[in-house]
């Protein structure tokens, strides 16, 4: 056979393989979720923010010990579910200190840790200079953006039930448990007790959706690590504020903190869902706002650092 003759190699036609580095890799997608989620959660900040969390209903349990003495003192929850309605129940009940605690930390402790750490999502990387080595890798801003928002939801429901539990083993251990009375006054099982406190836990976590979304997109307004965790933790402050000027209560509930303490109507029998729902479908409207916010500055942002 000559060489004009010679049988020339196929062309491939065909689809190239796919390179595990290639961003459309849902692999690679769980990697980068996977990296930041651990990055956020290793940090001796996040140890540090949980240590404070995990102490308040220490706090809380050995203040009513002393005050009350371990004796029974409270007959039932109040008609509204507050924490100091909680508190009554806690010497009766070691459980209620779930309960108490999360009333405790949610107003203010959990969402300025919330905001500590949304704040520093964006912002803190590019202030040490650790932006531009992320966007390097063919993960793209977009998939970036949204692995740093699962980062902060998955850091508030570790900090919620880290609460629950802290309050758990502490009312365990320091007062009777048994029993719940709920806030319309029928009884449940301990065991059903424990399932409606990992709930409020939940629905703790999901009221902080929307915040975690404002934090993320201040985060991307700044360079200043610091700076955004102070703009986001003031803006809380602001808005709370807010929320507890009746003059204003035409705005109360389109504020994101308005529904918060619907948390308590977990405790009732049968569960009262209306509020838990307002609350649900605020934060999502929060975080659709926000978080569309935060994608159209961060994809559009000239990243320098």
């Amino acid at each position: 056979m000559s060489q004009a003759e010679a049988p020339t190699a196929p062309e491939n036609t065909g689809p190239r393989p796919r390179d595990p580095r290639n961003p459309r890799n849902p692999l690679w997608t769980f990697g980068i979720l996977r990296s930041e989620v651990t990055t956020t959660l290793r940090r001796h900040r996040t140890y540090a923010l949980l240590a404070v969390l995990a102490a308040v209903p220490v706090l809380i349990g050995i203040a009513v010990r002393i005050e009350t003495g371990g004796g029974g003192s409270g007959s039932g929850g109040g008609p509204d579910g507050g924490g100091p309605a909680f508190l009554t129940q806690v010497t009766n009940n070691g459980l209620f200190l779930v309960f108490a605690a999360l009333a405790a930390t949610l107003p203010v402790f959990l969402p300025m840790a919330v905001g500590v750490v949304a704040g520093d999502a964006i912002a803190g990387e590019a202030s040490r200079g650790t932006l531009r080595y992320l966007l390097v890798a063919p993960a793209g801003r977009t998939r970036l953006l949204l692995a740093k928002y699962a980062s902060v939801l998955t850091f508030c429901l570790v900090a919620t039930f880290v609460v629950a539990a802290s309050a758990l083993a502490v009312g365990a251990l320091l007062f009777p448990v048994g029993e719940v009375t709920t806030i319309s006054g029928t009884r449940i099982s301990f065991g059903e007790g424990l399932v409606r406190a990992a709930l409020t836990a939940a629905v703790v976590a999901a009221s902080l959706v929307g915040f975690a979304a404002l934090g993320l997109f201040v985060s991307t307004l700044t360079d200043s690590g610091i700076g955004a965790m102070a703009a986001t933790v003031g803006l809380l402050i602001t808005v709370q504020i807010l929320d507890s000027i009746p003059q204003l209560s035409g705005i109360h509930p389109y504020l994101f903190p308005h529904y918060w303490m619907s948390f308590a109507d977990v405790l009732r029998e049968p569960v009262h869902w209306e509020e838990l729902t307002k609350n649900f479908q605020l934060q999502g409207l929060y975080a659709a706002v926000f978080g569309s916010a935060a994608w159209a500055r961060f994809t559009a942002k000239d990243i320098t650092a």
